[in-house]
């Protein structure tokens, strides 16, 4: 008999056992911070920052660029949205 194949079939995968179980929030703020979905999501608490790699990482599991680019939790990319450099910047009289 191959025990091989024999703990194979006894044992479920790593997979299977990651996706049944519950992860839990990142953000254990009171109040909560803004979910990766909401419109200001960028206000929530900094976890971790890395100005000389130019990327943040927000307790809503937000991926925060200097160039102000997003990468949410579900790997949707949000694109920079900063000004353009040439852009008019105009002041109060």
């Amino acid at each position: 008999m191959n025990t091989t194949s024999r703990r194979n079939a006894d044992h479920k995968t790593i997979t299977d056992l990651t996706t049944q179980r519950e992860i839990p929030p990142m953000c254990q703020h009171q109040p909560p911070c803004p979910t990766a979905d909401s419109a200001d999501r960028e206000a929530a608490h900094l976890v971790a920052h890395h100005p000389e790699q130019g990327w943040s990482l927000l307790c809503n599991g937000v991926l925060l660029f200097e160039d102000t680019g997003e990468l949410l939790p579900d790997g949707r990319i949000i694109a920079p949205h900063r000004p353009p450099a040439d852009a008019q910047v105009m002041t109060a009289a």
